[in-house]
């Protein structure tokens, strides 16, 4: 069952998560990295079928690609391995998936959509909580407001970050922002707007973010200015605003080499009891030219708890056929509706 899903990275946090959701359905997906050290154990631990190649040659990667229905890549920070998988895949008729919330990678592989679509790939970025519950919502309030001209989406993530989420945190810290204005993806300072959003209990301080559905949302909906929002405490929001003149200081190999010593000294990610306790809510609004508005919110289980539900779901239907060739969102593929289908996810509209 399912052997033709290779999951890549398979040591990592969530990979691990996936993983296990599929030896729970009595699956055995390949497991795959770079490191044969690292994947040997796994595989050997579940008797599950192994391949370790690097991804510095897309021929390579091919050619570890044969059998092969789809690759859901979990290997970040996906910046580094995203585009040289795709290539692979793209050479192998593989479709590609990741879990990756990094709006570089979804615009560097959304110009790669072309040439997957005539290879009849499907490259979809982003299968976990970056961005399916967003990328849904977004395109649910482009349904009830199909002359939209605005979105804005805002997101409350209640539990810590896994190690690589950190480290991709971090590898960001001196880059600033960016929106969306015009249909032009365009650069801001860091934390260029706060705002207060009521997820569900009063309002709560955000700060905006250059998070992946500033890139996606304009592809599901063809809304022309779209921002993201993300809650934080005081201290953060603070961090993010001092970025705008210490960006140098914080992209320094010294603050860098520091900052990740510590990400590497704490836990791989949050416990099960935490991702078991921990939930998320996503908030959005869709404005058009008149000024009318339309707001809706979703809440769901906890980011880590749905990532890998969303991102195996995905695998699945995808290896079953459901994939469709080119660049893709979730929505695109799946419906707006389609978050709806996770236990503990409920939409309303405000």
């Amino acid at each position: 069952m399912n052997k033709d899903i290779l999951i890549y990275g398979a040591n990592g946090y969530t990979a691990g998560l996936i993983v296990q959701l599929a030896l729970d359905e009595g699956a055995k997906p390949i497991v795959a990295g770079r490191s044969q050290e690292k994947i040997t154990p796994i595989a050997a631990r579940h008797n599950l079928p192994m391949r370790a190649f690097a991804l510095d040659d897309p021929n390579v990667v091919a050619q570890n690609l044969v059998g092969v229905a789809v690759v859901l890549n979990c290997a970040g920070p996906f910046s580094r391995t995203a585009k040289a998988m795709a290539e692979g895949c793209m050479k192998a008729g593989v479709h590609y998936l990741d879990i990756t919330g990094e709006i570089e990678v979804f615009e560097a592989l959304a110009l790669m959509g072309q040439k997957a679509a005539a290879a009849g790939v499907m490259l979809m970025p982003g299968s976990g909580f970056d961005v399916v519950p967003s990328d849904c919502l977004a395109a649910h309030l482009k349904r009830r407001m199909p002359d939209a001209t605005s979105l804005t989406l805002a997101i409350q993530a209640i539990g810590q970050p896994s190690r690589g989420t950190a480290t991709t945190m971090v590898e960001n810290l001196h880059r600033g922002g960016a929106i969306r204005r015009g249909g032009k993806m365009t650069p801001v300072p860091a934390a260029w707007a706060m705002r207060d959003i009521d997820f569900g209990s009063g309002p709560v301080a955000t700060v905006s973010i250059p998070w992946g559905d500033v890139a996606t949302a304009w592809v599901s909906t063809r809304i022309p200015d779209i921002q993201v929002f993300m809650s934080a405490p005081a201290p953060l929001r603070a961090m993010a605003k001092a970025s705008r003149y210490l960006g140098w200081i914080m992209g320094s190999n010294f603050v860098q080499g520091f900052l990740k010593k510590q990400i590497n000294a704490g836990p791989a990610g949050p416990s099960a009891e935490q991702r078991q306790r921990g939930a998320a809510h996503v908030w959005g609004e869709v404005k058009n030219g008149a000024g009318q508005t339309a707001t809706a919110r979703l809440d769901t289980m906890e980011g880590y708890r749905l990532t890998a539900q969303t991102a195996w779901d995905i695998a699945k239907r995808t290896a079953n056929g459901e994939a469709q060739p080119g660049f893709r969102t979730p929505s695109m593929v799946f419906g707006a509706d389609y978050i709806l289908s996770f236990a503990g996810t409920q939409r309303i509209d405000l």
